[in-house]
């Protein structure tokens, strides 16, 4: 299905600045510039800050999947496979993370995005979703508080969100005082407390020591309660921004993976997030017209609901496997029934089915390069919506997910500057932002997940 996938990806791997941003990208000497076969519009002048507002291109229409195609059944759930060595391209990135940190701890958002407008925050001033996204690439590739060469860099900057959320009011959505970033801007102002909670997620007993632990728990525990206390009814939370869907994705992944770790996860809440996503909204609402950054959310949300029942599953199948008390008391007062197992077999078979019919519906959109491009050459939000699908297709693994990141691989390490770093030419073109999402692109088959075994 995929045949033609890696050709699209390489037609669209080194384009011409464009669109929304100015950043320059230096590219490695002897690689050409390939030009996009249809160039972004022309932006409009941009509005005061930080509510930026970009050109919009036709809405793309989701694949229609025929209703009574039914998906294979699940035949066995097994963890995924071991995960390739770290490439030097992913070195390189971290290495440049590693030497770009601030002196307080934090990352700031990076050179290429105070060219655009002088008003943004400057490069001496970290914020949290930067600094989150950087985190959660060191998380993956094996660099923690406790471990790894970067441990040092790695422990500081998990020592600014939290006294960033520690600072915080308890009521609003707001987990830090610095506003007016490149990234609140173009996918929303609460991009900082969804990038949060994905990292405390991720990081979860993975701090140098009890009390770090202790703290980071507390710190997970209070954006879970200010995202929850902030959804809408409609599943969402606040849509300002140029392509809010994409934090929409973030914040509705963070809360089902705090749900599969055994976090206190409101039921209602994600009841919302599952409705909104299979419901269409998130497809269109908040995508900027750019079918990549809306199916890319809503894909990676129903596979992620999927997991969360898998995970619920699982955990009632443990807690009825535990041995029974003495007698007269023969089972725990906790211990699940045959019945509420078999209930919560049947949501999770249900939800996968709903997640492969729609990872299918988006591997057939990516045979059309218009799809893949997205806003038509590569800022943060293509970077971003190719880690969602990354994080979609490597849960259920097979062909279809190895052609995926062989093709996307070649493509992050073409646009890879020199210096170790990437930039976006549009929108979201900050260094620390792009490089950190490109090397999770890079590190998707290190996506926290199952894989799911589905019948040939």
């Amino acid at each position: 299905m995929l045949r033609q996938l890696a050709a699209i990806l390489a037609a669209t791997a080194l384009l011409a600045p464009l669109g929304c941003g100015g950043g320059q990208q230096t590219t490695r000497t002897g690689d050409p510039l390939v030009q996009a076969p249809s160039p972004a519009p022309a932006p409009p002048p941009a509005p005061t800050p930080p509510a930026v507002v970009e050109p919009k291109t036709a809405v793309v229409e989701p694949a229609v999947v025929d209703p009574k195609v039914e998906p294979d059944p699940i035949v066995e759930q097994k963890p995924a496979g071991t995960p390739k060595a770290l490439s030097k391209s992913v070195n390189r990135g971290l290495a440049w993370l590693a030497s770009h940190e601030l002196d307080a701890g934090g990352w700031g958002q990076g050179d290429e995005a105070t060219k655009l407008r002088a008003n943004e925050p400057k490069l001496g001033i970290a914020n949290v979703a930067d600094t989150s996204m950087a985190l959660l690439a060191f998380i993956r590739a094996g660099h923690t508080p406790a471990a790894g060469e970067h441990r040092v860099a790695v422990d500081r900057g998990f020592g600014y969100v939290m006294s960033q959320i520690e600072a915080s009011d308890n009521d609003s959505l707001y987990v830090s005082s610095v506003r007016g970033t490149r990234v609140q801007g173009k996918i929303g102002q609460y991009v900082d407390t969804f990038s949060a909670l994905m990292v405390l997620t991720e990081a979860k007993g993975k701090m140098k020591d009890p009390a770090s632990n202790a703290r980071l728990d507390a710190a997970l525990k209070k954006v879970v309660r200010k995202v929850e206390k902030n959804q809408r009814d409609n599943g969402s939370w606040d849509d300002k921004g140029w392509a809010p869907v994409l934090s929409q994705a973030l914040a509705a992944k963070g809360m089902n993976r705090a749900a599969q770790g055994g976090a206190q996860v409101s039921k209602q809440v994600l009841q919302r997030i599952e409705a909104q996503a299979k419901g269409g909204q998130m497809s269109v609402t908040g995508s900027a017209g750019i079918g990549l950054y809306g199916e890319a959310a809503s894909s990676a949300n129903i596979r992620d609901d999927a997991e969360t029942k898998k995970a619920k599953a699982s955990s009632l199948k443990q807690k009825a496997a535990k041995p029974k008390r003495p007698e007269p008391l023969t089972q725990s007062p906790d211990a699940p029934t045959k019945a509420e197992i078999a209930a919560a077999d049947a949501e999770a078979s249900s939800a996968t089915k709903d997640a492969v019919v729609k990872e299918r519906a988006l591997v057939a959109r990516l045979q059309d390069p218009r799809f893949v491009q997205g806003f038509g050459n590569n800022g943060g939000e293509e970077y971003l919506s190719y880690l969602l699908i990354s994080e979609t297709l490597v849960q259920s693994g097979g062909e279809e997910w190895n052609r995926w990141d062989g093709a996307i691989t070649k493509l992050v390490d073409k646009v890879q500057n020199e210096d170790g770093s990437w930039v976006g030419h549009h929108c979201i073109t900050g260094r620390t932002f792009n490089t950190a999402v490109a090397l999770l692109v890079l590190l998707g088959d290190r996506t926290p997940a199952t894989r799911n075994v589905i019948a040939k």
